[in-house]
């Protein structure tokens, strides 16, 4: 795997926590800002922006609780994580880096939820999104609170754990098995960005346990459509032709029913990546890069 460019690193103050933020590119260049998933971090990003072909800048935070950014559970009263948080925290982080004029985000998975929920409430401030393998979540019903409160309940009083791996090739091998196609140069980088050695020499993933805890809060899908209705930026959705994501999320609906959600967006674009799975930038970088580029370069 040849990397053409290695991110620089840097730490900065949002909301209180100690953020780490990665950057590619030209400093005073075109900024765009990309947004990892769940159980992930800024360094994932690295294949797709070794295809970019313009003069970029990207931006890229590890997420609270994951890679090198504070846990706030660290913190007494702090349990869970909230989509509000992630959403305040990026606006935090354009304020830092880009307080004027409109930007373009791309976010994955989880991201790509905190970005469209973004660009509906501050429609001003994005130009374009780009969302890959974000659908959402899956639809509930307000039947579903009294289990999932007792759930959550129980989580927090028992605890949650992250596996250890005894070497860097154990949480390699970890990767591959979530992701069958990652080759083992990728899963190798991927691993020394993942996870760190600890005190007892074991691999721990860099990521708060806590993200295992089940949200309390229903995800409430009516709520979300009212706010991707106020999105005025174009919204480029990429899917991976074999989302086993996108079959989860759907659970009991049909693929042209659960999409049907997509509606609520006043400009939507869609592309399918083939030979792909949910992490779709790891499976074809070059051509989720090609994506980006030509969708955010437009005027």
């Amino acid at each position: 795997m040849t990397i053409k460019e290695t991110s620089r690193s840097e730490f900065i103050t949002v909301r209180g926590l100690r953020y780490h933020v990665r950057h590619w590119g030209t400093p005073g260049a075109r900024k765009l800002f990309m947004l990892h998933g769940w159980m992930d971090v800024a360094a994932s990003f690295q294949f797709l922006v070794d295809h970019l072909r313009g003069d970029w800048h990207v931006i890229v935070p590890d997420w609270r609780g994951f890679g090198e950014t504070d846990w706030p559970t660290r913190y007494p009263g702090t349990q869970s994580y909230w989509f509000a948080d992630y959403i305040a925290d990026l606006e935090a982080l354009l304020d830092h880096y880009q307080p004027d004029g409109q930007v373009d985000l791309v976010g994955h998975s989880m991201g790509a939820n905190v970005i469209c929920l973004y660009a509906g409430i501050r429609p001003q401030r994005v130009r374009r999104v780009v969302d890959l393998e974000g659908f959402g979540m899956t639809a509930t019903r307000p039947e579903h609170a009294p289990r999932r409160y007792a759930r959550w309940l129980d989580e927090v009083r028992a605890g949650a754990e992250l596996k250890t791996y005894d070497s860097l090739d154990g949480v390699a091998a970890r990767l591959q098995k979530t992701n069958p196609r990652l080759p083992d140069d990728r899963a190798a980088f991927l691993a020394a960005h993942w996870s760190r050695r600890n005190a007892e020499g074991r691999w721990e993933i860099l990521g708060d346990p806590a993200h295992k805890l089940v949200n309390p809060m229903l995800y409430r899908l009516d709520e979300v459509m009212a706010v991707w209705q106020q999105v005025t930026a174009p919204v480029l959705h990429v899917e991976a032709r074999d989302s086993e994501t996108l079959r989860h999320i759907a659970h009991k609906q049909s693929i042209d029913e659960f999409k049907q959600r997509f509606q609520a967006f006043r400009d939507f674009r869609e592309a399918v990546v083939e030979e792909a799975g949910h992490m779709l930038h790891h499976d074809q970088p070059a051509a989720v890069a090609e994506l980006v580029e030509s969708f955010c370069a437009g005027t």
